[in-house]
């Protein structure tokens, strides 16, 4: 992945401080989030709580953010949009009728970035707390996992 690469390169040389805030605006990047902003956060030398408290701030504020800010105009555009949900919205929807927003927030992270679940929840009328609590659920688990999957990762391969 060469954002990976990139944000590993950016943040490498720089003081701690710097680097956790170069991983906390990693967080905030789509598809790189909360999961990924921890471990390049550990891989360039944060210490695994700093690298996941830093990733998930990142992550956290940019889905506050939309939700809050963008729901509106996310639940407008659904109304006036009269045409067949696509394949994709057909999906998302099954999904969503299925298992709920805790289900979508926990399992999403899979097919869609958090910032773009989150909106598209609130679009088709999901309650914008409810939202906003399981993504909040659902982005610290993520960033803390792969957080604690990067540290395992480099023990192991230190010790080969």
């Amino acid at each position: 992945m060469d954002v990976i690469n990139w944000l590993q390169d950016l943040a490498t040389p720089l003081p701690a401080l710097l680097q956790a805030l170069v991983i906390a605006l990693a967080g905030a990047i789509p598809f790189v989030e909360s999961y990924f902003g921890s471990v390049v956060g550990v891989v360039v030398g944060l210490p695994v709580w700093a690298a996941v408290l830093a990733a998930v701030v990142g992550n956290w504020v940019c889905m506050f953010l939309l939700v809050t800010l963008g729901a509106g105009i996310q639940r407008r555009l659904a109304e006036r949009s009269r045409r067949e949900p696509s394949r994709g919205q057909q999906k998302f929807l099954r999904m969503f009728n299925r298992f709920g927003v805790p289900g979508v927030s926990l399992l999403g992270q899979w097919v869609l970035p958090s910032q773009i679940t989150s909106m598209l929840m609130v679009g088709i009328g999901a309650s914008k707390d409810q939202v906003i609590l399981w993504q909040s659920i659902s982005i610290v688990l993520w960033g803390a996992a792969f957080g604690t999957l990067a540290v395992l990762g480099l023990t192991a391969l230190t010790s080969i």
